[in-house]
């Protein structure tokens, strides 16, 4: 997987959409049903750190294999749908 360009951008798409997941589904439900707002904090940071690393990749990716821009902007929109990266990493499987 890290062979690659596209593999490194696989694994960080699969990091960034682990991280939202865990911000969605465990950090906000903490700080909201059980007033733990630190939980978003770090998940949150986490998750903001991996997301910069995740479209530095798709930057990088973008231009070394000369894909369109629309492919870029599809793959950054995609990190904001929920399991969205899950998909761009089953493209991204058949395109490697």
């Amino acid at each position: 997987m890290f062979n690659t360009s596209v593999g490194i951008l696989r694994f960080f798409g699969i990091l960034e959409g682990i991280s939202y997941l865990v911000l969605l589904l465990i950090a906000m439900p903490l700080k909201y049903f059980l007033d733990l707002p630190i939980a978003v904090t770090i998940v949150g940071g986490l998750h903001g750190f991996l997301f910069v690393l995740y479209v530095i990749m798709i930057a990088f990716v973008k231009f070394k294999k000369r894909w369109s821009y629309l492919w870029g902007i599809w793959a950054v929109f995609l990190a904001f749908i929920p399991l969205g990266t899950f998909y761009l990493d089953k493209q991204l499987k058949t395109k490697e």
